[in-house]
């Protein structure tokens, strides 16, 4: 009997790979846009991009309607094929900066939009997977300015954050507000800093109940990486917590959590020029590992975007160490203990922006703006085994039949483990399900050769409850429960 660890692919046999091991399938660019206006990602403190499942969920700004409109376009076979361009906004004034969560088939989207006569925060949700959209609905109401949202969802519990001036007119705080229904109501705005400098581009994440905000501040003289939290689903606030403590600068964070395990990435001049840096708690933010410097050049690296997934860590950001700004990647697999080396993503002689990235089931996506049109597009990218960590093959010998297995530890909290087994080769897919039959979750999706498998699911990010997962391989089909108790 053999025991071995399939860590990324099996097409052509098993492959053992090193934890830091970055070769992967990364298929052709896809173009969204084709607009002679110009279409634009959001900063890196907000995601353009969500994912459920196969379902995937783009959303931009664009300036093809003679002002700047928010935009959505969704692919409902994990990336390979598009639908049409949707418009969500149709006012007469400006509307930017666009931040994507999903929850099942519940999309929450927010922008800031100047049609009072200045800078507003809006909502607007579908609860169809993209299909139709609700009204347009204003999260904020004071005379000053409110920008840069970020947003998160878990359940039906909705988070967001942005940087406000309604304190102290050109002074910015980070400001929180919260949905408990879905979005179908909001609680009152929370002020969750309070200092006399710039508290600036704040990123959420969250996993149940605990709720992760990092933002730069200029409480110390110059721009530092701060970082604070609720563990009651924002109801009350910790303390801030200062992530950096260097005299050279650093911003734009961007935060992901994966059950207890926090990441968080960065730009930063210490070195000299803006290198991309990760910083890790494995304890839900109480303590917090050292700066890991992810990038090495003498040129600038920017705007980075992370996204977690079980151990599996995707970062992305843009530099232009080869003459012009190209999109870059770097994984971890080892939950940001080691790191894999820079792949690069884009190959083009014009400029490529802004990158943001999601993880589902076994495949990474990335979109991105890029002037190769002559005008900026959004542009999109996929790995399919990029996202592969932790799948064991417990036994190589050939089983008798199809079969799938009672989850343990059941019930279980947060992780579980589900074993299946492959008389023969083929086509696998072993999703979960909640109890609308709604899919949560894309486990296998993948050729796989006979042998008994083991896969890991961490449901932090799901309500507590009873699930089902369903494995299909050619005929085979089985469906069993499952149940999460927090």
């Amino acid at each position: 009997m053999k025991h071995f660890y399939l860590l990324l692919g099996i097409f052509f046999g098993v492959l053992f790979l090193s934890p830091t091991d970055s070769r992967a399938q990364w298929e052709p660019d896809v173009r969204l846009t084709n607009e002679p206006a110009g279409s634009y990602t959001s900063t890196t403190n907000a995601w353009c991009i969500a994912s459920s499942g196969d379902a995937l969920h783009v959303v931009w700004y664009d300036d093809r309607d003679l002002n700047w409109e928010i935009y959505y376009k969704r692919s409902t076979d994990g990336g390979l094929s598009w639908e049409a361009d949707t418009r969500l906004t149709t006012n007469a004034s400006n509307s930017r900066l666009p931040s994507v969560a999903v929850s099942g088939s519940t999309l929450h989207v927010v922008w800031y939009d100047e049609r009072v006569g200045n800078w507003e925060i809006y909502y607007k949700r579908s609860t169809d997977g993209g299909s139709s959209w609700g009204p347009d609905t204003r999260l904020t109401n004071d005379p000053f300015a409110s920008f840069y949202p970020s947003v998160a969802v878990s359940g039906s519990v909705v988070h967001v954050v942005w940087h406000d001036q309604r304190d102290n007119s050109g002074i910015d705080e980070i400001y929180y507000k919260r949905s408990t229904d879905g979005g179908t109501s909001w609680g009152t705005d929370i002020r969750l800093t309070n200092n006399i400098h710039n508290q600036q581009y704040p990123s959420v994440t969250v996993s149940g109940t605990v709720v992760h905000i990092v933002w730069h501040d200029y409480r110390d003289g110059n721009s530092k990486i701060y970082y604070k939290r609720s563990t009651d689903g924002g109801t009350s606030w910790g303390t801030d917590t200062q992530l950096t403590n260097d005299s050279s600068g650093a911003g734009y964070p961007s935060a992901a959590v994966s059950g207890s395990s926090l990441h968080v990435v960065w730009y930063d001049y210490r070195d000299g020029n803006p290198e991309i840096y990760y910083k890790g708690s494995t304890d839900g933010g109480s303590t917090w590992g050292p700066d890991t410097r992810l990038t090495n050049t003498i040129s600038d690296s920017w705007y980075s975007s992370v996204t977690a997934s079980g151990s599996a860590v995707h970062v992305v950001w843009y530099d232009n160490r080869d003459g012009n700004y190209e999109i870059y990647y770097k994984r971890s697999t080892d939950g940001g203990s080691s790191w894999g080396a820079d792949k690069q993503l884009t190959s083009e002689s014009s400029f490529s922006f802004s990158p943001s990235v999601t993880a589902s089931g076994s495949i990474v996506h990335v979109v991105w703006q890029d002037y190769r049109d002559g005008n900026s597009e959004i542009y999109y990218k996929r790995d399919p085994t990029g996202n592969v960590t932790g799948i064991e093959i417990i036994d190589s010998e050939i089983p008798k039949e199809f079969s799938l297995s009672q989850n343990y530890p059941n019930p279980f909290n947060p992780n579980t483990t589900i074993q299946f087994a492959l008389p023969k080769s083929g086509f696998v897919s072993l999703k979960i399900y909640n109890l609308l039959g709604r899919e949560v979750a894309l486990l296998v999706n993948e050729e796989k050769t006979y042998g008994t498998y083991t896969v890991k699911w961490n449901a932090s990010g799901m309500a507590s409850g009873v699930y089902f997962y369903r494995m299909q391989v050619d005929s085979f089909i089985e469906t069993r429960k499952l149940v999460f108790l927090r």
